[in-house]
């Protein structure tokens, strides 16, 4: 998993199991580049299905024109063509899906189905004393240089990604240092591989699949592969990169044994997201991801055209020439025809410029009309994540009462409903609806509860008028703060003792109420058929700063690095301040000291959406993203967070930092309290999930490893349910395993599941088999342009 337009790279931690994965936290930087893969090929039609179906206009090979172009945008040129390097990005995973061997591809439902074109069978043959799988490869399946894809590529590619040699600078290898050894069978076209424990997960393995001359010596793979790809084995092999232009070319491969490709080339174009709609108008792509607002311009230059009308007459009924009326009309050209020179120039000038902005609002409107928008919901959620690490959130009831204040609902209803699709909020972290592993467990922390957010965080002492309440010790001392400092300094132990006794009186009243642990705790382990070890509990919960719980956050660790974005999209949120206002339209505060007689007294605020504080200390939570472009909605759900918070007296202070800083400087280094952005759901998630949910480790030079659980909280309990899933050969045990680690993440409260990404997609009106693809992975060789029909019904090529 990663995130959004995910990012990918090396994780905060350096174990030999880390695993960085692709982030779906998509800021415009970074696109989602999902490897996701499933781990198992159910044929059980019983499960559910995807939340929104696929929409990339299928079509019958038959119907396809052979040749043909096809321009599609990516984030940026890529930076490797290695995928199993740290700075691999969405870009690098397109390629390789296009130009390298894919053992297993997903379907519409994010199951891995067998790729015959490279795999005539692969299976578990032995389990005894070790697991052995059996790889009976495509006897036709060749390298571009005309060697066979064979057995000495598997060894390469294990050794490469094993982790036994460091000279190698992988990102991930998880899974290949469970292989113990890998074999010729019975001729070159058998290959056994040996686990020295059961692997689950196997089919997500030696996908992509890369040559011996790339994996075979740590100069090849850690330099070679970054520029050029010495042999590759798919419908498209790399052509030409262009550096100058953004340009890279994918051109038919004359070796592929398979359906051969219906276009001649694939020209991948690094167009930023804020560029596509300048582009589509341009007529420069002919597929693209876009945003919401470039989708609406389709939208409408799409029903001009089915109203008859053209880009020149939609500029004055909607463009910039709609607020021009008659009478403004007249009175521009008097003035500039008038006898005030000066004037004359200046409304000249001013008429020529809004013609020109109508032209070129009307030239776009006719280009844009000639594309469709195909949309479905991405393999990826957004999520609000929590830091654990300090401060008010390393109390587990104040993250929970966080999640109770949300409304969920409301938050996916704002970004997907306005755009036709499902808005059901993700009830797993771990599988999304259609997936075989997916399960809500979202009720082991509950919905939306104002009464009991505010019954959470009264019972971990924050109450209105709480900021001004100072310890009762430091209450009697005189003098200047720095000297009161001192003196709580020399009476710590006292002071110390004397705060724990009133937070217990303080609690008191919150006592009565059932504590709502309790019902998440059942949740967490499951139902009634689970053991009593399955019960969610605190044993093992590792939130980093427990020790010293309410403490104000620590300054941040040095950064370290990791994915440079989150999401494509992620966006930064209004300021606190504003968004309180707009909660409490009616709240007019003080008028002032000497306000009119007869002037009504100040609405009196609800205790319950007071400001809380606890020990003279205001709760306030420091909420950071990105500021990038392409960020509106994203904006608008922050808005909403901020303004669900202030409702229970959470106050947020709304940090903007740039989008190469965000994920780099603050999520992976724990310098935030809240922030927003994507993961990747995973086919895989026993290997996949696990970097994301793991119990922070402290390393010997006293630093913590997270790995990519950049919330901080995690426990041992969760880290077991994820290694017995991964290591277990039964496919329904295993998928509970995840389900009943997913419910205590959920009790755990580090992250909120809050929507599945939208996919957006333009796409030429005749491009067919290409779009929105949700769980699948584009099949090349089947995308192309749909035949034309002449005028006696014949069909012929475009």
């Amino acid at each position: 998993m990663s995130q959004i337009g995910a990012p990918r790279g090396r994780t905060c931690s350096r174990s030999p199991r880390s695993r960085t994965l692709r982030s779906v936290a998509t800021l415009t930087s970074a696109v989602l580049a999902v490897t996701v893969l499933a781990g198992c090929s159910s044929d059980d039609e019983t499960d559910s299905a995807p939340a929104a179906a696929q929409d990339n206009a299928p079509a019958a090979r038959d119907k396809v024109a052979d040749g043909g172009t096809l321009r599609w945008a990516v984030d940026a040129l890529p930076t490797t063509f290695n995928s199993f390097q740290a700075d691999a990005d969405g870009t690098t995973s397109r390629i390789a899906g296009a130009v390298l061997p894919s053992l297993y591809t997903l379907d519409e439902r994010g199951r891995p189905q067998r790729n015959a074109d490279f795999l005539e069978s692969a299976q578990v043959v032995e389990t005894e004393p070790k697991q052995v799988v059996l790889y009976k490869l495509n006897q036709q399946a060749v390298w571009s240089d005309g060697r066979e894809i064979g057995a000495p590529d598997f060894v390469a590619q294990w050794r490469a990604l094993s982790g036994r040699d460091t000279a190698y600078w992988t990102a991930r290898n998880a899974g290949y240092e469970r292989i113990e050894k890998i074999e010729r069978g019975k001729n070159d076209l058998e290959v056994r591989v040996t686990y020295a424990k059961p692997y689950a997960d196997w089919q997500s393995l030696f996908t992509p699949l890369y040559p011996k001359q790339v994996m075979g010596s740590p100069n090849a793979f850690n330099d070679g592969a970054r520029t050029t790809l010495k042999a590759t084995a798919g419908p498209f092999l790399l052509k030409a990169i262009d550096r100058k232009s953004g340009d890279v070319t994918l051109a038919r491969n004359p070796r592929w044994w398979g359906q051969p490709a219906k276009l001649d080339t694939i020209v991948l174009k690094a167009v930023p997201r804020a560029d596509r709609a300048k582009a589509l108008a341009a007529g420069t792509l002919d597929l693209a991801e876009i945003d919401r607002s470039t989708a609406e311009r389709i939208a409408l230059a799409l029903r001009d055209a089915r109203a008859g009308r053209n880009g020149a007459q939609a500029a004055l009924v909607h463009g910039p020439g709609s607020s021009i009326t008659p009478a403004k009309a007249l009175k521009s050209w008097a003035l500039a025809n008038g006898s005030d020179d000066d004037k004359a120039k200046e409304v000249r000038t001013a008429r020529e410029q809004n013609q020109q902005a109508i032209d070129r609002y009307a030239s776009a409107q006719d280009a844009l009309a000639r594309y469709v928008v195909r949309k479905s919901l991405e393999p990826a959620y957004t999520q609000l994540s929590l830091n654990g690490e300090s401060g008010p959130l390393a109390d587990e009831r104040v993250r929970r009462a966080v999640a109770r204040a949300i409304n969920r609902q409301e938050l996916a209803d704002s970004v997907l409903k306005p755009l036709g699709l499902p808005a059901h909020p993700p009830g797993s972290h771990l599988a999304l609806a259609g997936q075989a592993a997916y399960a809500d467990s979202s009720d082991a922390l509950g919905d939306q509860d104002t009464a009991e957010a505010r019954a959470l965080l009264a019972d971990a002492g924050w109450v209105p008028g709480g900021a001004a309440r100072k310890p009762a010790e430091a209450g009697t001392k005189a003098g200047s703060e720095a000297e009161q400092k001192a003196g709580e300094k020399k009476e710590g132990e006292k002071k110390e003792g004397e705060k724990k006794e009133g937070e217990k009186k303080e609690g008191e009243k919150a006592d009565e109420k059932a504590t709502p642990k309790e019902a998440a705790d059942q949740k967490a382990g499951g139902t009634a058929s689970r053991t009593a070890a399955d019960t969610a509990s605190n044993e093992g919960l590792y939130i980093v700063g427990d020790d010293k719980p309410g403490e104000a956050p620590a300054a941040p660790a040095a950064h370290a690095p990791a994915p440079a974005g989150p999401e494509n999209g992620t966006q930064v949120l209004a300021p606190a301040p504003a968004a309180a206002r707009a909660a409490h339209p009616g709240d007019k505060g003080v008028a002032g000291a000497y306000a009119p007689r007869g002037t009504a007294a100040p609405a009196a605020v609800p205790d319950g959406s007071k400001a809380l504080g606890k020990d003279g200390k205001a709760l306030s939570l420091r909420f950071v993203l990105p500021s990038g472009p392409g960020s509106e909605s994203l904006r608008a759900v922050g808005d909403r967070i901020v303004r669900m918070l202030d409702a229970v007296g959470i106050r947020t202070e709304v940090t903007k930092v740039s989008d190469d800083s965000f994920f780099k400087d603050h999520v992976a280094s724990g310098d935030y309290d809240l922030a927003l952005y994507s993961w990747p759901a995973s086919a895989f998630p026993a290997t996949d999930a696990r970097p994301i949910f793991a119990k922070p480790e402290p390393a010997s030079d006293g630093s913590l490893l997270v790995e990519q659980n950049y919330s901080r909280v995690g426990t041992d309990r969760i880290d077991q349910l994820f290694d017995q899933a991964a290591a277990t050969l039964d496919e329904e045990e295993a998928r509970e395993l995840v389900r009943q680690a997913d419910a205590r993440i959920w009790a755990a409260a580090g992250s909120i599941p809050l929507y599945q990404r939208p996919q957006l997609v333009a796409a030429k009106a005749d491009l067919v088999n290409a779009g929105a693809w949700g769980f699948a992975v584009p099949r090349y060789q089947d995308i192309g342009y749909k035949k034309a029909e002449t005028s006696n019904g014949a069909e012929r090529n475009r």
